[in-house]
């Protein structure tokens, strides 16, 4: 969140940021789409957005910027850093599903930040919105609406119909005004990263949000390890810009890599300085990738799955390198050999080739010849546009390492009445069926008083001296027995098979 500043002449109000959060589904984007009038939610996968994006609107003469987070679960660390990055916050909550488990996280980032918050109950067209239930429930995650005697203000909108939308904006401008917000546009322009990714044209593109000071086309930026020169700025729809003021998000050109989201950045006031810290700042260890946390199976060897990991941008690379560590795998390795922003390319294809690695690609594609050079290396690619799809096929990846769950099914059991022949490893004995069925071809288990002494396999089973597939309960069976030959009268074959069945995770 953005402190305020002392006062001074540089001191100029500026407009509000506000974070959309809540539940996946529960109309983030949809409310968003409908105060913007276009239309994102076409553009995202699934209905659910995959990227943070940042957006200013114009009402009642004022700007206010709306940063727009991804819904999914695993897209909590990214929806963290909007919330640090924002003035005020809209819990967006669906009036007929109520609180939902997201909803309770995004409850915790609030707190923590102590961000004011304004909820917004969406799909309030809905027949079955029960409005009392959902701010019940909210009421004992701690916020208490201004409804229920508390000091957080609600607004009942639908993001369908624009039932609200005016009263939710004209909140929100009271709530900015209430806070005195202000930026020192006399300092060197600093803010942080939204957005990134790799452009195949145009190089590192990075949405920046300005805090403070005026971002310009010419200025030396530094954003963590690396730094640039701005070369050229574009507002949220895509149209020249010649700078950026507090409040303002920024399309960027001109970084020599893809920063990090959540990273800040600021300007300085040559290469030679932007060079010098962003040297400083490599030199500050990043944490290394967690290590799957589940357990080998007892009596199994350690395997591992080997990926690959590319995506579009950098923001959903993090969030899914991040949250691919936290899957349960039943005790699978988790390996990310490499990972990093862009499209997959030949490159990735020879380490695959060399490490026998599993290429998996978000959001991002592969040239046709890439993908011929994949085919003739035997080279697995895989490309998600929904987050949880790749998250379900690395499951199922990691089950076919799994040795196959062996289950053993009793077919029958046969009483041994006499004995004709012993051999070495050899037996015929005659018996008869007392449970199930004795079948051929199938393994037994020896029993005596009840107590296993070995094992053997039937090779041939008879009844009134004609080969049989098999011999029902109540009959009598003549029995090529192959094993120890230990068997005695009165001894109990239990004849069984085993199968075996693919684990799923």
């Amino acid at each position: 969140m953005v402190k305020k500043q002392k006062t001074n002449e540089n001191l100029k109000s500026r407009s509000p940021i506000v974070v959309v959060l809540g539940h996946v589904d529960h109309g983030k984007t949809s409310l968003l789409d409908t105060i913007r009038k276009t239309n994102v939610v076409a553009k995202e996968s699934g209905g659910i957005t995959q990227h943070i994006g940042a957006y200013q609107i114009e009402f009642q003469g004022k700007k206010i910027t709306f940063i727009d987070t991804p819904g999914h679960e695993a897209f909590s660390q990214m929806r963290s850093r909007g919330a640090k990055a924002a003035d005020i916050a809209i819990l967006v909550i669906a009036g007929e599903e109520g609180v939902k488990p997201q909803t309770k996280e995004v409850v915790s980032y609030i707190k923590k930040e102590e961000i004011p918050v304004i909820v917004a109950v969406n799909k309030i067209d809905k027949p079955q919105v029960n409005f009392e239930k959902t701010v019940g429930e909210l009421e004992k995650e701690g916020l208490v609406v201004e409804t229920r005697g508390g000091k957080i203000p609600v607004v009942k909108v639908s993001a369908k119909d624009g039932t609200g939308i005016n009263e939710l904006l004209e909140m929100i401008l009271l709530v900015a005004e209430m806070e005195e917000l202000k930026a020192d546009i006399g300092k060197q322009a600093n803010g942080v990263v939204i957005e990134s990714y790799l452009d195949s044209r145009r190089g590192s593109v990075a949405t920046l949000l300005v805090f403070e000071g005026i971002l310009k086309i010419g200025q030396w930026v530094v954003c963590g390890n690396y730094y640039g020169k701005i070369k050229s700025l574009e507002d949220f729809k895509g149209e020249k810009i010649d700078e950026a003021k507090p409040s303002t998000p920024a399309v960027a050109l001109g970084l020599n890599d893809v920063p990090v989201v959540g990273q800040t950045f600021e300007v300085v006031d040559s290469e030679e300085m932007a060079s010098e810290k962003a040297s400083k700042n490599k030199e500050i260890k990043k944490e290394p990738l967690p290590e799957s946390k589940t357990e080998p199976i007892k009596g199994e060897e350690v395997r591992i799955l080997n990926l690959i990991l590319k995506a579009d941008v950098q923001g959903s690379l993090e969030a899914i390198s991040e949250n691919l560590f936290k899957l349960d795998l039943g005790g699978i390795k988790l390996n990310i050999v490499k990972s990093e922003v862009g499209a997959i390319s030949e490159s990735d294809i020879k380490l695959a080739f060399s490490t026998d690695v599993l290429i998996v690609g978000f959001r991002t594609k592969a040239s046709n010849n890439v993908f011929e050079q994949a085919k003739r290396s035997k080279v697995r690619i895989r490309t998600y546009d929904i987050i949880y799809e790749l998250f379900e096929d690395i499951r199922k990846e990691a089950a076919k390492l799994l040795d196959p769950e062996t289950n053993k099914e009793n077919l029958g059991r046969l009483k041994v009445v006499a004995i004709f022949r012993r051999e070495k490893s050899r037996m015929i004995v005659g018996g008869k069926v007392i449970e199930g069925k004795a079948m051929n071809k199938v393994p037994v288990d020896v029993l005596r008083n009840e107590e296993k002494i070995a094992s053997g396999r039937i090779v041939q089973l008879q009844h009134n001296k004609n080969d049989m597939a098999e011999v029902e309960k109540g009959r009598e069976a003549g029995i090529l027995f192959e094993g120890e030959p230990v068997i005695e009268e009165g001894d109990i074959l239990e004849f069984y098979r085993i199968q075996k069945t693919r684990r799923e995770l």
